[in-house]
């Protein structure tokens, strides 16, 4: 399948090109001649890029109130659960996810999607949040106590089929009597983690809100900070010494900050603590270099799946240009997870798309309802039924290069 005249978009910039497409790949990109037995269709009004990538959502959690509700649910129905939002999220563009843990059920989810027996992005998947006896997601959680525990958790999710590990360094906003500020591992823990983590070849990710966690946790040599919602100067330097990557999740406490009256008290009042400050220390971040992946939450309060792409629209808003924004959500966050085949337009990758009939660089809101969403080179969903036609027919093999071009709407 030839895909032509496109407006290209990725971590290259914009430009004019050609993307063919075979056997689930792109196999060729740039001015491309039609082969004999190719089917073709011409888009000279479509902007191309590749599937968004999502560094960190929960598959586990529908936006609930709280997560009383997902912590009574047995394996089976938090299986289905996950594989509802997982579906949810790939007809939203999303063509690829790190999943934060829930029990051991991500992974299972993760191998049915890989068998292509439920449908959704592909996935890196852990198992349980590592985090301290009552501490921050215990309710899904593996909790620890002491260094030797904290290595036991992690060969436990190594054997279960983990493929990172996540820990929480500090308290969080939707857990009740935990503090976001405070620090709740030991320095003793938190080597153990990263340390028997690496020991398996895997990544590891922290949950951490305050910047006495931060320095905590990259003290230990921790790959990802999730949220970062209160760094520090020195925070930040010591981010960017180790090369460590934030995954601000911007999108969480703006959907609890826009329906704070639904939220629970303590919810409340800890994202009304929160929520400036964590603007504030993404723009610091971005300003000084750390290295940005996209991430959104999803699936905390309020923070509906399907809606990941407004994490774009967030972080270039408060201190990115949109295409910066959209490279993190990109490349930068698949590279960061160890996604392979995911986030450029690059010849031997993933046949992961999306097509849109407005440039995201010029308007990002473009990217909550894109025209056509492709993975492994078939049409999965999409907003533009007579685009999504057209490439479906070229799918088949029923495109040629005599069909009229494809004009989208404006």
């Amino acid at each position: 399948m030839l895909l032509r005249e496109l407006t290209l978009v990725d971590g290259d910039g914009s430009r004019r090109g050609d993307l063919r497409v075979a056997d689930g790949e792109l196999v060729a990109v740039g001015d491309l001649e039609a082969r004999d037995d190719e089917s073709v269709v011409d888009l000279p009004d479509v902007v191309a890029l590749p599937g968004l990538v999502d560094a960190h959502v929960h598959f586990s959690l529908s936006g609930e109130r709280t997560v009383d509700e997902v912590a009574a649910m047995g394996d089976a129905e938090l299986a289905l659960v996950e594989a509802r939002n997982a579906r949810a999220t790939l007809e939203s563009g999303v063509t690829g996810v790190r999943a934060m843990g829930a029990r051991d059920v991500d992974v299972r989810v993760r191998d049915r999607i890989d068998d292509g027996d439920v449908p959704g992005p592909r996935t890196v998947a852990n198992c349980r949040s590592i985090t301290a006896t009552g501490g921050h997601g215990h309710h899904l959680g593996r909790e620890i106590t002491g260094p030797t525990d904290a290595r036991r958790a992690v060969r436990e999710q190594s054997k279960l089929g983990a493929e990172f590990i996540k820990f929480m360094v500090t308290g969080g906003v939707t857990t009740p009597g935990t503090d976001p500020d405070a620090v709740a591992l030991t320095d003793a823990e938190l080597d153990a983690l990263v340390d028997e983590a690496n020991r398996h070849g895997m990544h590891t990710a922290t949950h951490a809100h305050g910047a006495a966690g931060v320095k905590a946790a990259v003290g230990a040599g921790v790959d990802t900070v999730e949220h970062g919602t209160f760094l520090d100067g020195e925070a930040i330097d010591l981010m960017l010494a180790g090369d460590v990557t934030l995954v601000p999740t911007l999108s969480a406490p703006y959907h609890i900050v826009r329906n704070v009256e639904a939220a629970t008290e303590d919810v409340r009042r800890k994202t009304e603590h929160v929520y400036e400050r964590h603007i504030d220390s993404f723009r610091r971040a971005v300003e000084a270099g750390v290295r940005i992946a996209g991430g959104t939450d999803a699936g905390t309060p309020f923070n509906m799946h399907g809606g990941n792409a407004a994490e774009v629209a967030f972080m270039s808003e408060y201190g990115m240009t949109t295409s910066e924004a959209i490279e993190a959500m990109t490349a930068t966050a698949a590279d960061v997870i160890g996604l392979d085949g995911q986030g450029t337009l690059e010849p031997g990758t993933d046949a992961d798309l999306l097509l849109c009939s407005t440039d995201p660089v010029e308007d990002p809101t473009a990217l909550n309802d894109p025209s056509v969403v492709i993975q492994g080179g078939e049409v999965v969903a999409g907003g533009d039924p007579e685009l999504r036609r057209a490439v479906a027919d070229a799918v088949r093999g029923e495109a040629d290069s005599d069909r009229e071009p494809v004009t989208t709407r404006p």
